[in-house]
């Protein structure tokens, strides 16, 4: 009988230890998974609208722009000089940073397209919810019903591109609440910084993702006064009332920074800034009075063109990529794209790399990794334009109007080289019409150029024009 005991009591002893063993490596695997969870960089994407590419003052372009608190994020992270993006207008433009996809490739090309190629897209909100992120916006969506964004990947949504009342699901107090009218009554910039400062304490435990698209400096102009009387002296009321918007925006980002600091956040969470598409300039650049349609007082300086070509001045943006302590360089001259955000953030998060992305993981080329462009080329179709640019050349064609340009040496596409590089003009064609053939509809664009758009291409390309021309709504 003592033997049966004993062995009762061993195998008591064998059945608790087995259950203390696997109550602890559960508890281990749960302390990992938490620990590798925190180890996710979180990310933020920060996007202007209409933001011409001299108006960041770090640029050294223009001294009447005051952008302190992104000016020290570009210092000390990475200013893309040649960051673009991927088309000369808001709806497709921000279609192809949510998706990581050149938006031509799922129908959705101008302004007023179709959505249903975009709700088919796994946007980069959803990637990343699914592997533990939690996801927000802010600002300006501009991609169909504002009440159905949580469809699109995100978690916690604050609506709101104008001082009228938006929509949220979320409290400044840190409440999660059902999605109602938001009735901050802040002025709309400021509301948008708080929504994403909030969401960040929220979320302060866990990766997230933020994307703060703020409606600065796109018409109408409402910059308050706080804003206002930090640009005193005698310009343009349009350049004034764009200029404010832009320091609310670098307020803004200052907010950001020290809430990151403040719950030590900062070294592990990387921060994109992008505009959505050049300053829209109308030509004349006429300060009209009020805040309504035409000129927005951003300025494309020094490139040639505007919002709604794809010259360089209608595509090429302020960007900047921060990532404290993780980056080398300061300044990057090769091209890169909005779409690279969307793979940079999949790799970061452990996604499994997804050729379907059109962008690329920067980060390998901001610290020094990897040598050389990340990308061979950027094509771009936008109605009837179509370019690309591959290394030093832009090949650019409108209609049957067809443009060839060293952007080494005239960034301003003043000096039309077609006729002199007759070679380099057919091999960029062919490439192009080759990764149009991968668009919807394929190839070339079957659209013709608005006229407003031959009136761009009259000025900015072939100088027929003089500034009394007028042009409309873009």
């Amino acid at each position: 009988m003592k033997y049966y005991f004993k062995f009762l009591l061993l195998f008591s002893v064998f059945i608790l230890s087995t259950q203390c063993k696997s109550i602890g490596k559960e508890q281990k695997d749960a302390k990992d998974q938490e620990q590798k969870q925190k180890a996710k960089p979180n990310f933020i994407v920060i996007y202007t609208d209409d933001h011409g590419y001299s108006d960041l003052s770090i640029q050294g372009i223009k001294t009447d722009v005051k952008t302190p608190n992104i000016d020290g994020l570009a210092r000390n992270g990475v200013r893309m000089e040649s960051g673009y993006s991927t088309a000369p207008q808001c709806q497709p433009s921000r279609a192809g940073l949510m998706t990581g996809r050149f938006q031509s490739r799922f129908g959705f090309e101008m302004n007023g397209d179709s959505l249903n190629g975009f709700k088919s897209e796994t946007t980069i909100g959803e990637r990343l919810k699914s592997v533990g992120y939690t996801t927000g916006m802010a600002g300006k969506w501009h991609l169909g019903a504002t009440e159905k964004i949580t469809n699109y990947g995100f978690d916690h949504v604050f609506y709101k591109n104008s001082n009228r009342p938006g929509l949220t699901n979320f409290n400044f107090d840190g409440e999660s609440i059902p999605l109602t009218t938001e009735t901050t009554n802040m002025y709309h910039l400021d509301a948008c910084s708080k929504a994403a400062t909030t969401f960040i304490e929220m979320n302060k435990d866990k990766p997230f993702f933020f994307y703060l698209a703020y409606r600065a400096p796109h018409v109408p102009l409402d910059a308050t006064k706080k804003y206002l009387d930090r640009f005193p002296g005698k310009m343009p009321e349009r350049r004034r009332k764009a200029l404010a918007m832009l320091s609310a925006v670098d307020d803004g980002v200052g907010a950001i920074i020290k809430t990151l600091e403040k719950n030590n956040l900062v070294d592990n969470t990387v921060i994109f800034i992008i505009g959505d598409n050049g300053a829209p300039l109308k030509i004349t650049k006429e300060d009209k009075p009020g805040g309504g349609p035409g000129w927005d007082g951003s300025l494309n300086d020094p490139l040639n063109g505007e919002k709604g070509t794809l010259i360089e001045g209608g595509i090429r943006t302020p960007f900047v990529v921060y990532w404290k302590d993780k980056l080398n360089t300061s300044v990057y001259k090769h091209p890169v794209s909005a779409m690279d955000f969307a793979a940079t953030a999949v790799e970061l998060a452990g996604l499994p790399k997804d050729d379907t992305l059109d962008g690329v993981n920067l980060i390998p080329f901001l610290n020094g990794e990897k040598a050389g462009a990340p990308h061979a080329k950027l094509c771009w179709r936008w109605g009837g334009q179509s370019a690309i640019r591959k290394g030093k050349w832009k090949f650019l064609k409108g209609d049957n109007r067809e443009y060839l340009f060293n952007l080494d040496e005239d960034i301003e596409e003043k000096n039309d080289l077609l006729s002199k590089h007759p070679e380099i003009t057919k091999e960029l064609k062919a490439e192009l019409l080759a990764w149009s053939e991968g668009l919807r509809p394929k190839g070339f664009s079957k659209r013709n150029m608005s006229k407003n758009d031959h009136i761009f291409f009259d000025y900015y390309l072939d100088g027929k024009l003089n500034k009394k021309i007028k042009v409309g709504k873009k």
